[in-house]
């Protein structure tokens, strides 16, 4: 299983990205997504999470910036970012979990985000 993203990039403060996530290979029992981030000298953080009981969480710094939206039958989620700031700037990797035959965790290789200010 990999997950590849895309979509990272630069952008100005105040701006929009949006980050795909799509899993492939075999994800039954696939049951969340994720996103964290991790910008130089910090450690990886949550920012944003889902799972198939529609349950979801976000950093409090985010709230009401970023939306996380899956489609878990095709093993895919997009994080919406908008009202972007400098300090969202940072690598944000996608990470999906699946629950069968055990509980196992995902990650994707990073999509640089930077946020100019």
């Amino acid at each position: 299983v990999d997950l590849v993203e895309s979509g990272g990039g630069l952008v100005q403060a105040g701006g929009s990205l949006r980050l795909s996530c799509t899993g492939t290979g075999n994800m039954a029992g696939l049951d969340t997504f994720a996103w964290y981030r991790q910008a130089p000298g910090q450690e990886r953080e949550l920012v944003a999470r889902v799972t198939t009981q529609g349950d979801r969480t976000y950093a409090d710094v985010v709230k009401g910036r970023f939306t996380i939206t899956p489609d878990f039958p095709r093993q895919s989620a997009t994080l919406e970012m908008s009202s972007l700031k400098a300090e969202d700037t940072a690598a944000y990797y996608c990470y999906a979990r699946v629950n069968f035959p055990m509980e196992r965790g995902y990650w994707g290789q990073g999509t640089q985000v930077t946020v100019s200010s």
